[in-house]
């Protein structure tokens, strides 16, 4: 498993383990993480959930009056090294 999706999937875990339902969906450069935040969140709760996604690459909250309150978090998948980085209109 590359590290970017374990990292993506310890992410959610501990995101689960605060309470939060959360699911995950891989894109091509990137893994997300979202969960419904509850209206009644204990504010030691919060901190904790602030101190899980500020390990993300990404991550922010949603809300509005008829989806309620959505965090999401993005976890980069790594670019895969190559021999020659200038690009394509300088190859040898």
């Amino acid at each position: 498993m590359p590290a970017s999706e374990a990292r993506a999937e310890n992410l959610a875990a501990r995101l689960s383990a605060l309470g939060l339902t959360t699911r995950m969906e891989r894109h091509a450069t990137y893994t997300s993480i979202e969960a419904e935040v509850p209206e009644a969140l204990p504010a030691e709760t919060w901190r904790a959930v602030l101190e899980v996604v500020a390990e993300a690459d990404r991550f922010g909250l949603l809300a509005s009056s008829l989806t309620g309150r959505t965090l999401w978090a993005a976890v980069g998948k790594a670019v895969p090294a190559t021999g020659d980085v200038r690009g394509p209109g300088h190859q040898r």
